[in-house]
């Protein structure tokens, strides 16, 4: 097959779909693979490194998506993008389409097949595309929470792990998936008092063993959570609804109970964030102040590590476009119903029902167009 990977143009998005070594596997079994000019630049890649691994290295985006049967790419497309999404092709990227009524009306018009990575899942019933970048975007949380504590970003002036004589501030991390275990494992190791919060016995009780006495475990039925956030100088958001929009847990007037210059870090911003007063925003302008408490809620976090995300992101989508590949969506969607779970738009077909929920489509079960 043809394969086509454009430049990311979401503002400051300098991931890309594939490294050098993705591509090489990719044409070592045949297939031709299309880069766009110093699409991995940003990342640490440049052309030469995409030739010396069998790209071939096209100038224009346009001559991309006219050229490729699958476009491959980290971010959902954009409007000019859209446009050049042709009937037929196959687009596989991050798609988060419950977030974008206008992304979803493009796409089904386009008639293409929408495969988002954040929907496949494992036999266990996990996400094992969306894994690496919530796990970076779990981390990089607690980074950006703590230097927008500091007073010359508008926050409280706290350190999170305290000093000599003075107590490590508060964290509560909502939802204790791969965003929250990973967010923990920052905020512990920076010596901050740390609350996770979760549905999930279970869940929680896999986190104690993990982190011992470093987390204390908030089970959500039976938590104060106005309480809890009125303690906390640094609140991340890690709710995950696979497919859906993620529930406003954090309404406007509970901000009242937060502590002056404290810190909301929503990760959940690219689901619709579970915080009411959420609003996405980029790297460049990563904050704002709503009730004097600071919201950082870029929508695209892990491209500001994009070398390091690049590499995460392939050892995970690798395999799953190698067999796309090698046997086209037909096949490969008959055999593997986990990978069919990422099929979110069909020629012209809502086939996710979060996403057919969400904007009043009607749902066809991708089942019965596969066959």
């Amino acid at each position: 097959m043809r394969i086509g990977v454009p430049k990311e143009i979401k503002p400051q998005e300098n991931r890309i779909g594939l490294t050098p070594e993705s591509v090489k596997v990719l044409t070592l079994n045949g297939h031709e693979v299309l880069v766009e000019s110093n699409g991995g630049y940003e990342a640490g890649f440049d052309n030469e490194q995409y030739k010396k691994s069998g790209a071939k290295i096209v100038n224009k985006a346009e001559d991309i998506f006219n050229d490729s049967e699958i476009i491959v790419k980290v971010k959902e497309p954009l409007t000019n993008e859209i446009k050049m999404i042709r009937e037929n092709q196959i687009v596989f990227t991050y798609l988060h389409l419950a977030a974008g009524k206008q992304l979803t009306e493009g796409l089904v018009k386009s008639k293409s097949v929408c495969i988002a990575y954040e929907t496949i899942t494992d036999n266990s019933g996990r996400l094992p595309l969306l894994a690496p970048m919530s796990a970076v975007a779990g981390r990089m949380s607690i980074q950006a929470g703590a230097h927008c504590l500091e007073k010359n970003q508008k926050g409280r002036g706290v350190l999170l792990g305290g000093a000599p004589g003075v107590d490590p501030a508060t964290v509560v991390i909502l939802g204790g998936g791969v965003v929250g275990e990973n967010a923990a494992l920052m905020a512990t190791g920076l010596k901050a008092k740390v609350h996770i919060v979760d549905k999930s016995t279970q869940r929680l009780e896999q986190l104690k063993k993990i982190f011992g006495d470093k987390i204390i475990p908030e089970l959500s039925d039976k938590t104060d959570l106005k309480k809890l956030i009125s303690e906390c100088v640094l609140l991340i958001g890690g709710v995950l609804i696979p497919g859906a929009e993620a529930p406003k847990l954090i309404t406007k007037d509970m901000l009242k109970l937060m502590k002056r210059g404290s810190v909301i870090v929503d990760v959940a911003i690219d689901q619709g964030g579970c915080v009411e007063t959420s609003k996405p925003t980029t790297h460049a302008n990563p904050t704002y102040i709503v009730d004097d408490i600071v919201h950082y809620c870029v929508a695209n976090m892990p491209g500001g590590v994009p070398r390091t995300s690049t590499i995460a992101l392939n050892k995970a989508t690798l395999p799953f476009l190698s067999k796309l590949a090698d046997k086209g969506y037909n096949k490969v969607f008959r055999e593997d119903k986990n990978f069919l779970e990422g099929l979110n738009v069909f020629k012209g077909q809502v086939t996710y029902k979060a996403v057919a929920d969400t904007f009043g489509y009607k749902y066809i079960s991708p089942n019965e167009l596969i066959g």
